[in-house]
């Protein structure tokens, strides 16, 4: 699956566009890595605990979009995202978004 940020892909050929997909988790905020973070962010320094746990929940928003477009005969995504919003007080939603599309490769030009 070839998964871009760009609405189009050099050498490429859009020739068909299937849609928007998504893929999505919602996290709930662990009580205690929160206050953990708290104290860390008093004096400063990385959150390795929460980078670990952003970067877990962007993988599996990752692999969910990926389902979803393959689902729909993609071989390509187009203009990929992410967004993140607070649901509530506790949860945490990832969501990576983007256009699934059919693309083939552009035989070069001499």
């Amino acid at each position: 699956m070839l998964i871009v940020t760009t609405n189009d892909i050099p050498g490429y050929h859009i020739d068909e566009i299937l849609g928007e997909v998504w893929g999505l988790t919602v996290r709930s905020r662990n009580v205690i890595s929160q206050f953990g973070a708290g104290l860390k962010s008093i004096f400063g320094g990385e959150l390795r605990g929460m980078t670990r746990v952003l970067i877990e929940s962007r993988n599996q928003a990752m692999q969910r979009l990926i389902e979803e477009a393959t689902a729909r005969g993609a071989n390509a995504i187009l203009a990929m995202r992410f967004d993140t919003s607070e649901l509530g007080q506790m949860w945490t939603e990832i969501c990576a978004y983007g256009t699934a599309a059919r693309v083939s490769r552009v035989a070069p030009t001499t």
